[in-house]
């Protein structure tokens, strides 16, 4: 199933922006320490458990999962990953401001009451986190709901109205985007709910703190840190792990 389906008004259509994970196009800023190859499965990981998430959520809120997908024509390698519960919406024009003006734009014309837009870097965001994103987007009046990330950006902006000026003068992939969405909220006079903050694994110190949080001692998927469990990426570290033990035990094999 592609594209945006009439939706009953009372839901909210929760989007997660993401490039078709291929070899060198994707997570480029892990590799290294990881190979291209690498990156790209860690990103397919990555949106198998966010579209479980998804589906995790709907089951206490009134929510439609989908991937905002780029580029244009990538919508096969997509569908080979996602359950079918999980909606496509194709790409109109690249450029990150442009996407999500766009998605959220989609969306709320298919009958959404609301559009939520999540980065595809979180795998373990808690599921309480689009629950109460959710939640905050059904409440009176116009608002824009947002989740500020560790690192300055946002991992998630939700809204009941194509704001275009939320997009606009912004220094996207900087620490700056955060703050300057909010002075853009302030500036027309929209309410801000801010939700508890988490982080994006964009860069090696993030993928150690998502190991910790995975596979460190004690951890249940993320359990500990009321994250979600990620079941395909803790799968996909794990094996990481194990073929580096075995490189290491070959290489003090044949150093004896």
């Amino acid at each position: 199933m592609t594209s945006t389906e009439s939706a009953p008004g009372a839901l909210c259509a929760f989007a997660v922006m993401a490039k078709a994970p291929r070899i060198g196009e994707v997570k480029t800023r892990l590799a290294p320490p990881l190979t291209a190859a690498q990156a790209a499965m860690l990103s397919r990981s990555f949106l198998k458990d966010i579209a479980g998430n998804f589906l995790a959520a709907a089951e206490t809120a009134p929510i439609h999962g989908y991937v905002a997908y780029s580029p244009a024509g990538s919508e096969d390698l997509f569908r080979a990953l996602l359950p079918p519960e999980i909606r496509l919406l194709p790409p109109r024009r690249a450029g990150l401001g442009y996407s999500l003006l766009h998605a959220a734009e989609d969306l709320l014309a298919a009958g959404y009451a609301a559009a939520c837009l999540v980065n595809a870097d979180s795998p373990t965001l808690p599921t309480a986190a689009l629950i109460a994103a959710a939640t905050a987007l059904r409440a009176c009046g116009d608002r824009v709901v947002l989740g500020p990330a560790n690192d300055g950006g946002y991992y998630l902006i939700g809204m009941k109205r194509p704001h275009k000026r939320l997009f606009e003068e912004i220094d996207w992939s900087t620490e700056r985007v955060f703050a300057q969405t909010l002075d853009r909220a302030a500036e027309i006079g929209l309410e801000a709910t801010i939700l508890p903050p988490w982080y994006d694994v964009d860069d090696a110190a993030a993928l150690g703190q998502l190991r910790r949080e995975l596979l460190g001692e004690g951890a249940r998927g993320g359990a500990a840190a009321g994250g979600y469990r990620a079941p395909h990426t803790a799968a996909f570290l794990r094996r990481l792990a194990a073929e580096a033990s075995d490189d290491r035990g070959r290489a003090a094999g044949a150093a004896r």
